[in-house]
């Protein structure tokens, strides 16, 4: 179907449908285009670099399912691979070879690395990394930026206090103030910040959690000194730095930030391409901190689906064909080339926006100011991103319904991909340029 034939009937009435049965007719929040103002569109089949949806309209797809499409949809050696794994059984609850296998390929791509602990999210990655750190230290209080996301556990889900390194409140329902309070919130990409909350609340910081690179809030990348910072002052207080790679293991180099970065983490945070697309996480680190985990040490952590075989099998696979270097390189080149010729079909529709890019992964901001933080963001016009949504939609091209996502470029994507994906930026930036 043609875009501008786009009909979407049956994606308005499976979410009525789904509205009386699922809360927000969704099973992630994001997914309801409540931030675009719209009907979320329910997907049928994927296959490469496309999404279609159940009205029959063929997408472009920039989300990838939220980034663990790295080699894109319906990858014919992930599809048998799974299909080789179901065929010998869909969960056993015991451990497998593959496993190891897998726990293996990790620690060969991440120095920092000594052992692993297999999980089903990266939320249950992240909540495991916390418990283990406060372990270790024998403290409680948990530093992590504004912005950042990293699952919603409850002490996660907090917002920034009245001023720079307070103590935070919680910003969900159902989440205990005394949680939260556990965890001081700072702006990202503000040494000064993180030096004073060191500063207020010494010897009682046992976790510095990141993303060494931003990708919740949009793409942020870190400015320079600021993740040798936060290594220096965790090594000079003895608290543990963890590194939330959910996003960016695997996806902006073999190693992931730490390696694109060149600073490693006392424990590192895998999902997404980690799973090959299934659910599957990781957390792993320094062997004296990683021992703390049952049944070794006292830090209790388990799960009925961790190294599912399916999930594990699709991973091994993806890793395994990662292996191949000229996969980053392709990536980068198709990367570049996108943030490329957005950034010229903005200047040519005389639209301001500021791109951010780090490897295959970017964002558009509607502002003609830098991005390097949560604060930076309002300057963005959000008006102009849902508008810009919904003409992109329109022209087949898929992006996060939300204006504080990244886009994500597979394998898949092709340099006519990405040419089409321009000529429609272009397209969409002309129509909303008398948005205020």
């Amino acid at each position: 179907m043609k875009p501008t034939e786009q009909k979407y009937e049956l994606s308005e009435t499976a979410y009525k449908n789904a509205c009386r049965v699922i809360p927000g007719g969704v099973n992630s929040p994001v997914r309801a285009f409540r931030e675009v103002g719209m009907t979320p569109l329910f997907i049928r089949s994927a296959r490469g670099s496309r999404i279609v949806d159940i009205d029959g309209s063929e997408y472009i797809d920039y989300v990838g399912s939220w980034g663990p499409m790295i080699l894109g949809h319906a990858h014919p050696a992930v599809v048998k691979a799974v299909q080789d794994a179901a065929a010998n059984g869909t969960s056993y609850g015991a451990p497998t070879e593959a496993e190891t296998q897998l726990a293996a390929r990790i620690i060969h791509a991440f120095p920092s690395i000594q052992k692993v602990r297999l999980v089903s999210s990266g939320t249950e990655a992240v909540m495991t990394a916390v418990r283990l750190a406060r372990a270790f230290t024998s403290r409680d209080l948990i530093v992590k930026m504004i912005g950042c996301y990293h699952g919603h556990s409850d002490s996660m889900l907090v917002k920034a206090g009245s001023g720079a390194a307070e103590l935070a409140a919680a910003s969900s329902a159902g989440v205990p103030a005394e949680l939260a309070a556990k965890t001081i919130a700072i702006s990202y990409n503000d040494s000064d910040a993180l030096k004073l909350a060191f500063t207020k609340y010494p010897a009682k910081i046992a976790a510095v959690l990141v993303e060494p690179a931003a990708a919740n809030m949009g793409v942020v990348p870190p400015l320079p000194g600021w993740l040798e910072t936060i290594r220096h002052l965790c090594d000079e207080n003895k608290t543990v730095l963890i590194f939330d790679e959910v996003i960016t293991g695997f996806r902006i180099a073999p190693g992931g930030a730490q390696q694109l970065y060149n600073i490693r983490a006392d424990l590192t945070c895998l999902g997404k391409i980690v799973g090959g697309g299934l659910p599957c996480a990781a957390i792993g680190g320094h062997k004296k901190i990683m021992d703390l985990l049952a049944p070794l040490g006292p830090v209790y952590q388990a799960g009925t689906l961790s190294g599912n075989p399916l999930a594990v099998a699709a991973a091994n696979i993806t890793l395994e064909i990662l292996k191949d270097p000229s996969i980053y390189e392709t990536l980068e080149h198709r990367g570049a080339a996108l943030q490329q010729g957005l950034s010229q079909a903005a200047k040519k529709a005389a639209v301001s926006l500021t791109i951010n890019r780090v490897g295959s992964i970017l964002s558009c901001f509607f502002t003609q100011n830098p991005v390097k933080n949560f604060d930076d963001l309002k300057s963005s016009n959000a008006e102009k991103f849902k508008q810009f949504f919904a003409r992109m939609l329109q022209q087949g091209i898929y992006l996060a319904p939300s204006a504080y996502e990244a886009m994500f470029i597979s394998l898949a994507h092709s340099q006519e991909d990405v040419e089409k994906t321009v000529e429609a930026a272009y397209n969409a930036l002309i129509s909303i340029k008398k948005i205020g």
